[in-house]
């Protein structure tokens, strides 16, 4: 482990890459190319992680239920939008791609900034509301963009389908979200 010191004199560990063992997955599919590439029949995952004992098995990790699921769900429209405009065509990444992209990710920072605020004074719920706000629009304008991305032929039918699907999912659990907060803080702060 390589250990250094900040700047206010705290000691951090940084995790030396060479330390980390391969998950069991990227082992097993290294076996696996390695036979295939000497035109060898590859053994079963049970049959290689037996000859190969330090093969750890993967470690699972849960989803955090803490993790708001507006947040979840805006991830996952990122991603999937990231996923499907890295396939169109060329000359549509500076016009429809960027801002596809751009939306996605603006949404979903708004989203966790208005998240993070402690609902205990009046300016952090303005910033909240300001934020979900921003996020809202985001999203709106990212199923305005999705839909000219269609018609300019930029994504399949198909995948505008999925997007506008998970975009009209997380504005719905955004409304959601911002009536709870008015029904929760409505009289304590005048909203």
């Amino acid at each position: 482990m390589n250990k250094g010191r900040n700047p206010i004199g705290v000691q951090l560990t940084i995790p030396n890459v060479a330390d980390n063992k391969e998950i069991y997955d990227d082992r097993v599919a290294t076996a696996k190319g390695v036979a295939r590439g000497e035109n060898k029949k590859y053994k079963e995952t049970s049959a290689i992680k037996n000859e190969i004992p330090e093969i750890d098995e993967p470690v699972k990790i849960r989803q955090g239920t803490s993790e708001f699921l507006v947040v979840t769900k805006t991830k996952k429209l990122a991603a999937y939008v990231i996923t499907v405009t890295e396939k169109s065509p060329k000359r549509f990444r500076a016009v429809f791609v960027n801002r596809l992209q751009n939306y996605c990710l603006d949404a979903l920072e708004n989203l966790i900034e208005a998240n993070s605020l402690q609902m205990n004074n009046a300016k952090n719920i303005d910033r909240r509301k300001e934020c979900q706000h921003t996020a809202y629009l985001k999203l709106k304008l990212l199923g305005y963009m999705a839909f000219l991305s269609l018609e300019s032929q930029c994504i399949l039918k198909k995948q505008y389908e999925q997007i506008s699907l998970q975009v009209a999912d997380c504005i719905n659990l955004l409304v959601a979200w911002r009536k709870s907060d008015a029904d929760r803080l409505g009289n304590k702060y005048g909203l």
